[in-house]
């Protein structure tokens, strides 16, 4: 893209491959999946100024292309994940593991060139090993949602066996992950979605109740499904238009974990209520490459899995973004490189 707008400033044109420098490896992208983050960066509403020209594409699944210089264990044709996130790797917030914490930290796609090319240039230490049983398309759309929802339930919430959890928006790719990541904790999980057919698609991915947000009380559901004692954690990424309801859902010490804000930015709280309910409000930013290989591992195993909406090709990401504007998608939007 060449200008901030709507989709129609996507344009798909012949720019000059990229070169590896020291540390890099190029990547043969052969799927990238949508997320949301991709529409805020095009409309220039990600809360950063990118220098433009600018190619989207956080999610990234293919094969490693080229090395500047030879790398023990990596080959041209071996087939890769991509951690979405770079950092300096030499802080103390790096070297504890807390990459997201890094004050240089930078998301591909978003404040350098991403996944809507035929190649991405990226950080050798960015590649996770792909087995061969599984698709690109598939993997493309496990990266960033899954970190994501790791980090807020498994280390943010830190979610136990037995604890009930309500996850917003279960057709998002948050909310798709979020679900099967709480149910692999041992959770029981109450989803929100806006159709019957979302609805039922989060029960099949293990939800053990829903509730139409759209049409029902989501608070009262919430107590009455849970004995009027409300959740113990709520996983918040919709923002101000559910955030005083997701309060409103927590039992008494409950969680309250969010990473995103996509109705708006500010949200009302009734402070009383939150002292005297002993509540927790909980940040999560992305996640460390420790934690998406921790994910990675479970989801290489079978036991979770990213819901692929549509698969389009490359020069279809118009199309694409008009899809997710229009939250037509259960699950992930993948664009697909010949």
């Amino acid at each position: 893209m060449h200008q901030h707008g709507g989709p129609e400033v996507l344009r798909y044109e012949e720019v000059p491959d990229p070169i590896a420098g020291p540390g890099e490896v190029l990547v043969r992208v052969r799927a990238c999946a949508l997320n949301r983050l991709d529409i805020w960066t095009r409309i220039g509403q990600a809360g950063r100024n990118i220098p433009l020209p600018h190619v989207l594409g956080n999610d990234i699944a293919g094969e490693v292309a080229a090395l500047r210089t030879p790398v023990e264990g990596i080959a041209p044709g071996e087939r890769v994940m991509v951690s979405p996130g770079t950092s300096c790797g030499r802080c103390a917030q790096c070297l504890s593991g807390e990459d997201s914490s890094c004050r240089h930290y930078r998301i591909l796609g978003y404040q350098c060139w991403g996944g809507y090319a035929e190649l991405v240039r990226v950080p050798i230490q960015n590649l996770i090993a792909l087995p061969g049983h599984l698709p690109f398309e598939e993997a493309a759309g496990f990266p960033l949602v899954f970190l994501t929802a790791w980090r807020m339930l498994v280390n943010r919430a830190r979610v136990r066996l037995g604890e009930d959890v309500l996850v917003w928006a279960a057709g998002s790719g948050v909310g798709m992950a979020a679900i099967q990541v709480a149910k692999l904790h041992g959770a029981r999980v109450i989803a929100t979605a806006g159709t019957p057919a979302k609805l039922e698609q989060a029960k099949r991915i293990g939800a053990d109740a829903v509730i139409d947000h759209r049409n029902q009380d989501v608070v009262a559901e919430v107590k009455r499904l849970t004995a009027r004692r409300g959740v113990d954690v709520v996983v918040e990424h919709v923002g101000a238009a559910t955030w005083e309801r997701s309060i409103l859902s927590l039992a008494h010490r409950g969680r309250l974990v969010t990473c995103g804000a996509t109705t708006g930015a500010v949200g009302a709280t009734e402070l009383r209520y939150l002292f005297s309910k002993q509540l927790s409000l909980l940040g999560s930013y992305m996640g460390s490459k420790a934690e998406l290989l921790e994910a990675a591992g479970f989801y290489f195993a079978h036991r979770l899995k990213p819901v692929v909406h549509a698969v389009l090709p490359l020069p279809e990401a118009a199309r694409a973004h008009e899809m997710m504007e229009r939250s037509e998608q259960f699950g992930k939007i993948v664009l697909q490189v010949a």
